[in-house]
């Protein structure tokens, strides 16, 4: 019997891994020792962004958030502003949150929290596909503006400059932020 989306909001942490290790999802979803798949995402000010690009100057940081308006990204997204981007700038490492969400859509929680790290959306899920860690959301095609239906679950993947990645913490509560003091033990040192 295979599990739906809505079964996963029911169940605690524990349960959640136990039920995707029997639906063997857990097993193909990025973790740490894989390459990171480039793929170019949309920064909402920026346009097109290269991963690659980023890699060639420090480590990167990669936190996946469903769309503007959900109350705990944007928790988390304010979070991380106080307690990781310092920390990761001290590192010389970059701080990119991703969304599947249409970038005129999630450009202004970045406005609105003024958040000084680069807010990305992957539109047609590329980079969320790859790494294995979407799940489909019928209702979503609308928030997202992209007439497609895949959010993220909550995840936090750092990589280093040479493309490895070195931690990945995968979550289905978004209402706990993954704490940012684990993710910085995670960047690699320059």
């Amino acid at each position: 019997m295979k599990t739906t989306v809505h079964d996963l909001r029911r169940v605690d942490e524990v349960a959640f891994r136990e039920l995707l290790d029997r639906n063997a999802v857990w097993h193909r979803m990025v973790a740490a020792g894989d390459r990171l798949p480039l793929q170019p995402l949309l920064e909402v000010d920026l346009g097109p962004i290269h991963l690659d690009r980023l890699l060639h100057t420090g480590p990167l940081v990669l936190l996946f958030v469903r769309y503007a308006g959900s109350e705990d990204c944007d928790a988390a997204l304010r979070a991380y502003q106080d307690t990781l981007l310092p920390a990761l700038t001290e590192l010389d490492a970059h701080l990119v949150a991703v969304s599947p969400q249409a970038p005129d859509r999630l450009a202004p929680v970045k406005h609105r929290h003024d958040l000084g790290y680069l807010v990305a959306s992957d539109p047609r899920h590329r980079l969320i596909d790859a790494l294995n860690i979407g799940f489909s959301s019928p209702a979503a095609g609308r928030v997202l503006g992209t007439k497609r239906s895949v959010l993220p679950f909550a995840a936090a993947v750092v990589v280093d400059r040479a493309g490895v990645v070195r931690f990945a913490e995968i979550r289905a509560d978004w209402s706990v932020p993954i704490p940012a003091e684990r993710i910085v033990e995670a960047v690699p040192a320059r």
